[in-house]
């Protein structure tokens, strides 16, 4: 297809004037790859529609909880019942426990939790009850893991921050972030060594289980397991950030697929089928340290709005419910889509390295294995801008950057994936020629 823009390239000139970049958040505008998004209209299962009326089979998914696809009608129907009984009260609803007892169904880990609006929202509440349960102050995170864009968790933050190269934020004070350690991702070593530095003064180590935010990065054979020793063993808190991989690698997220039990848990929007929700989420003893139990404050006035519970109820409910036909269905169409890619580069001659861990990958243009963040960064983004163009002109919407995971949906087809597989190959037979 020839993408014809004249509708989206008029909306883009007036949000330039209304939002910073044209924009409400940095990586929707295109800078990593060059040329002008479309706007988009409407989503309807595996696709998306710009306001031009040009379809894209859709690999991003709105960064990932789109896992049943746009507009499903089961989500789609619990919305707009709840919405005809109010959007919102600001006092509670049967619907939370609702909800609170499916999660509690797919993560034995979470014994109570607590809704709030966002990812972010989940991950700075997460990380200050860890401080306040364990008296401590630092954190040990990730180089390449983005934990949302609170101070202390932009030190190294790999996403939008990684494609805009730069090493954190301006106006994040040096007081805040020197009390956030960045380690390199899957190097046990660097953790023992943070520890014995900082002997009893690390509240917490917070990771992406699987990294999702510098591309699709797995942990390295047990990996985990050790960060989970050292943990226990220097009495700090585990938190996995399963913002990400919640739902979507397993029906129980990472800790499911790895067998790890961590003392903190952080869900995002797949929670409530894309609508604006998080939760954070433990043991009963440190969840207990929240107000009004406990001295730590954490509150917020949509937190469990009855939109986003419905949502959410509709969505994990179907996945509990189908959870042996949609898990291995969605492995079944990312191998294909994937392996098709990386079968299609090869015939080019182009380096491709590809990591998947269930319906999540990445193409990394790039001729060594990617483990960690410094080997993502040595990708070549300029290749990858060249193959997301040719992809978007070919109806296929892959996430426009080299450093963030695509996904799909069981709403994709084999036909889809066929699709895609042959748009990538015209695409390196361009990238080859030139």
């Amino acid at each position: 297809m020839s993408l014809v823009l004249t509708r989206s390239d008029a909306l883009r000139k007036r949000a330039e004037k209304l939002f910073p970049g044209g924009v409400n958040s940095p990586v929707r505008a295109f800078r990593a790859v060059g040329g002008e998004p479309p706007f988009v209209e409407r989503g309807e299962g595996a696709y998306l529609w710009d306001a031009d009326g040009n379809r894209f089979i859709d690999y991003f998914g709105s960064w990932g909880p789109i896992i049943l696809g746009h507009a499903f009608p089961p989500v789609v129907e619990a919305i707009q019942e709840a919405a005809a009984r109010s959007a919102s009260f600001g006092a509670s609803t049967e619907v939370e426990g609702d909800l609170a007892e499916l999660v509690r169904a797919a993560y034995p880990s979470i014994e109570k939790m607590r809704f709030v609006s966002s990812g972010t929202e989940a991950t700075m509440s997460a990380i200050r009850l860890a401080r306040a349960f364990t008296s401590r102050k630092y954190i040990v995170k990730f180089e390449g893991c983005y934990h949302g864009h609170a101070d202390g968790l932009l030190v190294k933050a790999g996403s939008g921050v990684a494609t805009f190269g730069i090493p954190g934020s301006a106006g994040v004070p040096e007081e805040v972030a020197h009390f956030t350690l960045a380690l390199p991702f899957n190097d046990v070593a660097a953790v023992e060594a943070a520890f014995a530095a900082h002997p009893g003064e690390i509240a917490a180590v917070i990771v992406e289980p699987i990294v999702g935010n510098a591309g699709c990065i797995p942990p390295a054979p047990g990996y985990l397991e050790a960060l989970r020793t050292l943990t226990a063993t220097h009495g700090a808190l585990l938190i996995f950030d399963e913002v990400m991989t919640g739902f979507r690698v397993a029906f129980g997220g990472a800790q499911e697929l790895y067998g790890i039990r961590p003392d903190l848990t952080t869900l995002g929007k797949i929670l409530g089928g894309g609508l604006p929700v998080g939760a954070f989420g433990g043991p009963a003893g440190i969840m207990d340290q929240l107000a009004p139990m406990g001295p730590v404050y954490q509150a917020g006035t949509l937190s469990g709005n009855p939109l986003a519970m419905a949502a959410g109820i509709a969505t994990v409910g179907y996945l509990h419910a189908h959870r042996k036909n949609v898990y291995p269905k969605l492995e079944k169409l990312s191998a294909a889509v994937v392996d098709g890619i990386a079968s299609a580069a090869n015939e080019r001659g182009i380096p491709l390295t590809t990591n998947r861990v269930g319906a999540m990958f990445t193409w990394f243009f790039n001729s060594a294995p990617v483990t960690e963040f410094a080997s993502a960064a040595r990708s070549d983004t300029s290749r990858f801008a060249a193959f997301h163009r040719a992809m978007l002109e070919a109806g296929v919407w892959l996430p426009p950057s080299q450093f963030e995971a695509a996904f799909l949906s069981t709403a994709h087809t084999d036909a889809d994936i066929r699709h895609t597989v042959d748009a990538a190959r015209q695409a390196f037979a361009a990238i080859a020629r030139n």
